[in-house]
């Protein structure tokens, strides 16, 4: 078992019962994973997605990226356009995605501490009318900021563009309905707020997009519309080799997610956490990146000490030794850290890791 705990986006702390369930092999062939396991969270997922009816969701091997490439690259057909909203990391790297596919795309940049701004989005659309896709991450973990989908999907559908939401390290933490907020397609990863491992993502997306998508693929691996094809054909079948283990543990985490209250009771939880964390870090002195009205209930942002004797890797390496994995900063122009409350963590151990701080740091006296 960890000697620490993972205050990151993910890979993040899962409990022992999500770790136990990794324990059994499972034969990939058989109606026991396949049908019992894999097409139950295919269910479950859309389940917590949405209440329509109109939207299926499917499973792919690798990095929640893997899942974002297989949807960009299996969707946007050769003559179609995609405006990719950004305000981090992960915004680029859709955008890189694209560009690695030779897929025609225009990127809208703000900044990392910068809401996106609806007048500009608005601008781009009018303006190009060759855009047929916009895709927008949800929470930047970047620095923890939420980008306000409501309003961002709603200018988009007024413009009849099909809407992709990167909602990694959003989706089963906060609580959403995709259909009434006009999301099209979602994607996301096991290892995120629904406290699974690594090994795969998943993509929630209408029923109608995906079933006209075929042949649009240009990966043979990260081909959604067959690997959708496949499951639905053949029981939740998986084309390749599947991570039959870190599935299983999937399953028990949504078992898990559903005995806790569902969504609605694990954002509360999330953003408790959050809430004591950001109390805890001001009143020892820290300054937060992100303004409190923009901050997602995933992951904080904090301005490095102006101290001398601060440095990260020592910050980092006392913590570690004390109980606790923070994250280094990934802002461009900004000397940060950051620290995660997504997981199997719960407000004493938020309580603990700001005790911690507070006697470790004695450059903070």
């Amino acid at each position: 078992m960890n000697e620490y705990l993972l205050l990151t986006p993910g890979p993040l702390t899962t409990s022992k019962t999500v770790k136990e369930a990794m324990l059994k092999d499972w034969c990939t062939w058989d109606d026991d994973y396949n049908k019992h396991v894999v097409q139950e969270i295919r269910h479950k997922l859309v389940k917590l997605a949405t209440k329509s009816s109109d939207f299926t969701s499917v499973l792919i091997q690798g990095s929640g990226t893997a899942s974002v490439e297989s949807v960009i690259g299996s969707i946007i057909k050769p003559s179609e356009k995609l405006l990719v909203i950004n305000n981090g990391a992960y915004g680029k790297r859709i955008a890189q995605i694209a560009k690695y596919l030779k897929i025609d795309h225009t990127l809208l940049s703000f900044k990392e501490t910068q809401i996106p701004d609806l007048l500009q989005i608005q601008n781009v659309l009018e303006q190009d009318k060759a855009i047929t896709h916009v895709a927008m991450v949800h929470c930047e973990t970047t620095t923890g900021i939420l980008n306000p989908v409501a309003a961002i999907s709603e200018l988009v559908k007024s413009y009849d563009k099909t809407f992709i939401l990167d909602a990694m390290s959003s989706f089963g933490g906060i609580d959403m309905d995709i259909d009434d907020l006009g999301i099209d397609i979602l994607i996301s990863s096991a290892n995120k707020c629904i406290q699974g491992v690594p090994g795969f993502g998943f993509v929630i997306l209408k029923q109608d997009i995906i079933k006209n998508s075929k042949g649009i693929a240009r990966s043979l691996s990260l081909d959604l519309y067959d690997q959708w094809h496949t499951m639905e054909q053949h029981n939740g079948k998986w084309r390749f080799t599947s991570p039959t283990h870190v599935v299983r543990a999937f399953y028990q985490a949504l078992l898990e997610l559903e005995k806790e209250g569902g969504i609605k009771a694990r954002q509360a939880r999330y953003a408790k956490n959050q809430r004591l964390l950001i109390s805890g870090m001001e009143g020892l002195g820290f300054k937060c990146l992100i303004a409190h009205e923009n901050q997602s209930p995933i992951i904080s942002c904090f301005y490095s000490p102006e101290h001398p004797d601060y440095e990260f890797s020592t910050f980092y390496h006392s913590l570690k030794q004390q109980g606790f994995v923070i994250y280094p900063g990934k802002v461009s122009n900004a000397d940060c850290f950051r620290i995660g409350n997504i997981g199997e963590i719960y407000p004493d151990d938020i309580s603990r890791l700001i005790e911690v701080i507070n006697k470790s740091c004695y450059w903070l006296k």
